[in-house]
């Protein structure tokens, strides 16, 4: 079907909706990961390196879509342990869910007991280079998740296209909101962390052939954050009552 067949056919709408609706849904994961790296860096380098890393994964999603043939390729087992065959897919999952266990364990340990120079003063933070290379490494790994995902809903290319590209777009929107917000309120750091924790488990249980359903865990996710945000709401209701001085002895 052409282009101007796509346009007119509810169907290929239907599609499109869908894929953007999964594709932002996928991309939460990999923005609370974007938000927390490049707030390790300096106020004036965290936009330009969340627009770079964005931009790369639209951009890496775009080529993956021009190689969508190959792409299927690698779901296909490449060797078998104790009777379950392996394919890329799984491999690449389960690297990127090591990676994402070492990286948010790592930055609970900094943030639990953060190191120091010399000088007494904190570490210094990662330079812009290294985040946005660890945030285009993670996007391999969601990307081909995604691709794969897409490719089972539809066949026509410009419908994954144009929904890669709406989802990446509203991502890029929301991307800075989020990482002032995950700034202003170091509580939801650690829960952020918690989850990055937990998603890093569920892409090596996938790539282990160890299915978990994605609902469940947006459920949980949803259901903490919103415990998080009435302990916050408490603890500003709790402060606005406390005495501006404190009662003199």
């Amino acid at each position: 079907m052409d282009i101007a067949g796509l346009l007119v056919s509810p169907e290929a709408w239907a599609a499109l909706v869908t894929l953007i609706v999964l594709e932002v849904v996928l991309g939460i994961d990999n923005l609370v990961f974007i938000s927390i790296l490049t707030n390790r860096l300096p106020r004036q380098h965290r936009n330009r390196a969340r627009i770079i890393g964005l931009s790369g994964a639209l951009l890496l999603r775009l080529l993956l879509l021009t190689v969508v043939a190959w792409i299927v390729t690698l779901t296909y087992p490449v060797f078998e342990i104790f009777g379950h065959g392996f394919s890329w897919k799984d491999m690449i999952l389960i690297a990127g869910g090591l990676f994402l266990v070492w990286k948010a364990t790592r930055e609970i340990h900094d943030a639990v007991d953060p190191h120091e120079d010399a000088t007494g003063s904190p570490r210094a933070v990662a330079g812009i280079g290294t985040t946005i290379f660890q945030i285009l490494l993670l996007d391999l790994v969601f990307s081909i998740d995604s691709i794969v995902t897409a490719v089972g809903m539809t066949d026509h290319l410009p419908i994954m296209s144009a929904a890669v590209i709406v989802a990446v777009a509203l991502m890029m929107i929301a991307s800075k909101p989020l990482a002032e917000f995950i700034e202003a309120n170091p509580t939801i750091v650690m829960l952020a962390l918690g989850f990055l924790l937990m998603i890093g488990m569920v892409l090596i249980a996938d790539g282990s052939g160890v299915h978990v359903p994605r609902g469940y865990i947006y459920t949980a996710m949803a259901f903490s954050a919103f415990i998080e945000i009435l302990n916050m709401l408490r603890r500003r209701k709790r402060q606005k009552h406390l005495p501006a001085h404190p009662p003199e002895d």
